[in-house]
């Protein structure tokens, strides 16, 4: 075994203490709030990094813009709905039934201005409204 190997399987055992400690020695920064696996992981990446190198900055430079790009395509569009159009939902044995209105959405008597309005009053937990009633790609 090398010695990256060994500091490798080292970061396994590390308790969130040590990593944060090893964050500290590695990064020469306070480590992040961030969860031990998360650590573990960066700190690995790092490690390998120091000892391999790192990405071409050819291949950091077609990333970067790759991440630009799909930032860019990933912007919601709004969904356009006529008044009178009515969404129905199943929601745990509950038929959930919206109808759009001029000024917003009408469910069980009550005008809500936002569908995710709606979606959180049905389930009690944050939730988006157009995902809640699948009108967007994700389901």
């Amino acid at each position: 075994m090398t010695k990256l190997d060994d500091r490798l399987v080292a970061l396994a055992t590390m308790s969130p203490a040590q990593l944060r400690a090893q964050w500290q020695d590695t990064m020469e920064q306070a480590a992040p709030a961030w969860s031990p696996d998360l650590l573990r992981r960066l700190l690995a990446y790092k490690l390998q990094e120091k000892r391999f190198g790192g990405l071409p900055a050819s291949a950091s430079k077609i990333l970067a813009r790759m991440g630009t790009e799909e930032k860019a395509a990933v912007q919601p569009q709004p969904i356009a709905m006529r008044p009178g159009t009515h969404l129905v939902r199943e929601w745990q044995g509950r038929s959930i039934s919206v109808k759009v209105v001029q000024d917003g959405f009408l469910w069980e008597g009550q005008c809500y201005r936002s569908l995710t309005a709606i979606a959180n009053a049905v389930t009690g937990t944050r939730w988006s409204g157009p995902r809640f009633f699948r009108l967007n790609n994700h389901g």
